[in-house]
């Protein structure tokens, strides 16, 4: 039950705030480039009730990745819409990224701060679970980025490939949308795509945003996934 507790407080807002970030991107970059569904549903807001989906908050906790209710974009209202997509889809992942360098750039500085603090003190008491927010925060938005890229719709990475190949191919992509979340499935849990390809990948973002705590990182992650 502690070691819940533990995972509650430390992992639920960095979690929530990179999913619904994500969200929210995709709505309000739809809206300026014309389309307004997303704001007319009142889905341009941080308020995590309005996004929040429960499998996929609970998905966080047991394999460290969530998600959030879709925003709704209707392409057609796009100025452009096969280019603007691109920009659309590309808004989740870069919130993303950005929310990480953020969270690394608050890690090292909090960690520098706290080094003053002495052991037990209630400054330390403080610190400490902010600093474990900071270092999950980092690894949950870079996770997210890089897992939303994997070129397959209905993916970002798969949105953005089809609005960068010529209309003939982008339409041989879109077509396998349907059947989307199935291949994501058998990428995730029956290929190595996490050891070879995700995992490399987080590990080089994480040490170049949060440098001489890019070990902290890896290991309140490792402490949160246990």
């Amino acid at each position: 039950m502690e070691s819940f507790i533990l995972k509650l407080s430390v992992m639920l807002v960095p979690g929530m705030l990179a999913i619904v970030c994500h969200e929210v991107s995709h709505g309000y970059v739809a809206w300026r480039f014309g389309d307004p569904t997303a704001r007319m549903l009142g889905r341009l807001t941080l308020n995590p009730l309005k996004h929040i989906d429960i499998f996929g908050t609970l998905m966080i906790f047991f394999i460290g990745i969530g998600w959030a209710k879709p925003v709704p974009v209707v392409s057609e209202n796009l100025r452009n819409p096969k280019r603007d997509m691109i920009w659309v889809a590309a808004a989740g992942p870069v919130t993303n990224i950005l929310l990480a360098t953020v969270s690394a750039f608050m890690l090292r500085g909090l960690v520098a701060f706290g080094g003053s603090a002495a052991p037990g003190s209630m400054l330390a008491m403080l610190i400490e679970p902010l600093i474990m927010m900071l270092a999950f925060s980092v690894y949950i938005n870079l996770l997210l980025a890089i897992f939303n890229m994997i070129p397959v719709p209905p993916l970002d990475g798969g949105r953005v490939l089809s609005g960068l190949l010529p209309h003939r191919q982008a339409a041989a992509l879109s077509r396998i949308e349907p059947y989307g979340m199935i291949v994501i499935i058998v990428l995730v849990f029956f290929t190595n795509i996490f050891s070879y390809i995700i995992s490399p990948a987080l590990k080089i973002g994480v040490e170049l945003l949060a440098g001489p705590q890019s070990g902290l990182v890896l290991n309140v992650t490792r402490l949160m996934m246990h």
